[in-house]
This record gives structure tokens, C-alpha cells and sequence, in this order.
């Protein structure tokens, strides 16, 4: 029986093999579960990964040959040997870049959160750097209309949460793309957290901002590649010339130290990969008054307030949370929230990545600070239903709910996003 497109398409994905077109492959083989999704073992030795960027080079760059080439990109842009694409795309007479296009944080990666570089040359390179921070739609095609560049790459490493703002700015480029008549390359990475479920929330569309443009789940369990077929298909109308590049030796239950690659922080308080793991649960304490870590050496991982002792910490250990424990810590951040003040609160211990539910874990740990410190207060600009995409968190623990509670309010939603996902998935 010969093969239909359809099936070649599924089988070139379930390798990691380039992918090109406006619209969505099959998955790479059947995706079934109900809440949660199954967690398979991750395998304990490292399995060399290598990424989109590490298989367009060894391809001669053949997808970009005759073309003037712009790049989304960011300090994490970096080959196996930590140098860095721009500088390794700008040597080789293969490729015609001639613009480069900086997200948050800046292409090289100076500013701090909510902040971005703005327009400059590269003292490196001497390549024009443009700002994409805070820029979407037509004014941004504007720019890459008149950086007069044919194909605009993307390449940034994510962290597997909705309000992590570089899927945002993958989202914003596209569409800009599409709006500027440009192609779009997306070189694809780990999700460093695996790609093994999809967790929490759903966004509601009326509380979209730049930390949730669409209706995807709160940890979404996808790649940045993954992402672009999702989005172009469900979200751009299949708009945006897509292609993306997919990587070889991922597999979803891949923890980040089992790529072999190195780790480059993508933000200034992402310093590891075991941030990460914790960040799409502990970031809701940007919502509240506590400080969620910011300018300590464990942001994300650091929680406390000033008047916090060990009860909140006591609190968390009778729930015997799956996958994490607890410590009572005290600690004085040198900036942001209590910045040179000795605050009290808990340390996350992740001790059985594979069990941690980063997202249920974080609502408990909203619940018992709630219960456990009377000082708890939520931001006056209610920025916890931007970041959880709802009132529903924030109006539920208000109400005395319970972490279980709350968690159940939102099954119906992710059983939804879930279904969709699968279809978009690139590996096994």
C-alpha cells in the first residue's frame, strides 16, 4: 500500500525531520489519557540532543541558500560549543544575514525583566539590532518590513510556561510575518521541564496581555516549534509561511540534563534548569504581596514576606504534595520585593521531578500562605488573573476553596487544550 502524504509527514516528525507548510502534520503517533496524562520515566542517562539550529547547519543552511535573513533571538541562541548563532551565521558566506531582532531581556541580554535593549548595531557583528519588546502587529511588520530582510528565523530557548513572554514574541512575529509578506524559520530546542503533559489553567481571552496572547494552558507542555504549528493553525489561520526545524534525540519525557546541551539562562532570574521546573507554580507570586524569589540566588525556588515563619512551611508538609518538600527559610533579597530586608518563607526541594505538578503545587502554595500568614494579599491590579488567565484562582481561594477545588474548576478546560495539542506534537 503506498504511503499518503499524511503518513510520510507523521513519520518525518516522529524524527525531528524539518517540517514545512502552513498547516499542521499528524502527531507523531496516538496521544490518549485522561487528568493527568501519563507520566513515562525519563531514561537516566543523557541522550544527545541536538537542536533545530545544530541540523540547519549541518544541512548547509539549504532552507535559507538565496535569501536576506533577520533573527529573533536571545542569549540562549548558542551551538553546542556555547557560541553564539549570530556570530557562527554572520562567518559563513552560506547564509546573507542581515538583521537581528531582540525579544524582553534583549538580543544579548542586559535588561532585567520588562525591560529590552531598544535599537542599536552590534558591536560584534555590526549587524542592525531592532526591538520586538512590546511591539506586535502591523508596527511590528513595519520593522521587519523595513530591516528588508526575506525570511525571519526565530530561535530562543523556552521554559514551558504560558507567561513566559518568549512564545509571545514567537506569536507576535508571526503574525507580523504574515502581515510583511516574510517566511518564517522556527529552529526548535527542548522544552527544558519535557513535553511529557500540559497543566493548569486555560487562558480566557478576555484577559489576554503579552504573558497570554491565546487560549493555551498554563504549563503547556509543547516546544517553541510545536507552539508555531499550533498557533499558525488554530490562532493565524495558517497565514504565516511556516517552516520549522525540528530537533533529533528529544524525546518528551526529557528533562533538560538529559539533552547534553548547555544551559544558557534565558532571563536574568532563570539561572537553572531546576528554575524552571518550578516556575510555571511559583510565578502566580508575582500576583500577591510575598516575594517569589527576585534577587535571591534561587529565584522561583525562594518564597517568604515579612512576618512568615515556619507554619507556613509545616502547612505545606501535611499536604505531602507529590514530587516536593518543603523547608522553612529565611532569606533577604537584594532587589525587588523586601530588597535588603531578612524576609521568612519556604524553600522548594524537588526531590521526584517525574511526580511534581508544578502547577497544583503552586496553588497550594497560595492556599497555605493565605491560611497560614495574615499579611497575604493579592497585587491591587489583580495581576494573578493575567498570569492565571481568569478570575477563577484568585476569586476561589478568596472563597476558602480548596487546592483540590481549585484545581478540579479548571479540568475541563485543559481536557480541551489537550485534545488539541496532540495534534501538533513533534516527538515521541
Amino acid at each position: 500500500m503506498t504511503p499518503s502524504r499524511r503518513d510520510v509527514l507523521a513519520a518525518a516528525l516522529a524524527t525531528g525531520a524539518p517540517h514545512t507548510g502552513t498547516t499542521a502534520g499528524a502527531p507523531a503517533g496516538p496521544r490518549t489519557g485522561t487528568t493527568p496524562e501519563p507520566h513515562p520515566t525519563s531514561p537516566t542517562s543523557p541522550t544527545p540532543t541536538r537542536t533545530g539550529f545544530d541540523r540547519l547547519a549541518a544541512d548547509g543552511y539549504t532552507p535559507l541558500a538565496g535569501q536576506s535573513i533577520g533573527i529573533v533571538t536571545n542569549p540562549t541562541g548558542v551551538t553546542q560549543d556555547v557560541r553564539h548563532i549570530v556570530d557562527v551565521l554572520h562567518a559563513d558566506p552560506r547564509v546573507r544575514l542581515t538583521a537581528v531582532f531582540g525579544p524582553e531581556h534583549g538580543f544579548r541580554g542586559t535588561a532585567q525583566a520588562g525591560g529590552s535593549e531598544g535599537r542599536y548595531d552590534d558591536p560584534a557583528t555590526g549587524l542592525p539590532v531592532y526591538d520586538t519588546y512590546t511591539k506586535s502587529g502591523q508596527p511590528l511588520a513595519d520593522i521587519f518590513t523595513a530591516s528588508a530582510v526575506d525570511t525571519v528565523v526565530f530561535d530562543i530557548q523556552d521554559v514551558g510556561a504560558r507567561f513566559y513572554t518568549y512564545i509571545w514574541t514567537l506569536y507576535d512575529c508571526m503574525e507580523a510575518a504574515a502581515l510583511a509578506g516574510k517566511r518564517f524559520v522556527v529552529l526548535d530546542r527542548p522544552n527544558p521541564v519535557t513535553g511529557r503533559a500540559a497543566y493548569g489553567p486555560v487562558l480566557d481571552p478576555a484577559f489576554a496581555t503579552f504573558v497570554g496572547r491565546r487560549p493555551i494552558a498554563q504549563a503547556h507542555g509543547m516546544t517553541a516549534a510545536e507552539l508555531a504549528r499550533l498557533f499558525n493553525a488554530e490562532f493565524l489561520g495558517g497565514k504565516v509561511r511556516l517552516t520549522t526545524v525540528g530537533m533529533t534525540g528529544w524525546r518528551r519525557t526529557d528533562f533538560y540534563d538529559r539533552t547534553a546541551l548547555p544551559w544558557v539562562p534565558p532571563s536574568p532570574n532563570m539561572p537553572t534548569p531546576d528554575t524552571a521546573l518550578v516556575y510555571s507554580g511559583t510565578c502566580l507570586f508575582e500576583g500577591t504581596n510575598l516575594s517569589e524569589g527576585r534577587g535571591t540566588t534561587r529565584p522561583f525556588e525562594l518564597l517568604g514576606a515579612e512576618g512568615i515563619d515556619g507554619r507556613w512551611a509545616a502547612a505545606l508538609g501535611r499536604l505531602a504534595l507529590p514530587g516536593v518538600r518543603f523547608r522553612e527559610a529565611y532569606f533577604a533579597p537584594t532587589f525587588s520585593k523586601f530588597a535588603g530586608r531578612t524576609i521568612g518563607g519556604v524553600q522548594l526541594h524537588v526531590h521526584e521531578r517525574e511526580l511534581y505538578d508544578p502547577v497544583r503545587t503552586g496553588i497550594a502554595l497560595l492556599v497555605t500562605a493565605k491560611q497560614a500568614w495574615s499579611g497575604f494579599a493579592w497585587r491591587s491590579d489583580h495581576w494573578i488573573d493575567k498570569l492565571t488567565g481568569s478570575t477563577l484562582v484568585r476569586t476561589m481561594i478568596d472563597a476558602g476553596a480548596t487546592t483540590d477545588e481549585v484545581v478540579a474548576a479548571w479540568q475541563p478546560g485543559l481536557e480541551a487544550f489537550r485534545t488539541v495539542r496532540r495534534k501538533y506534537l513533534m516527538y515521541g
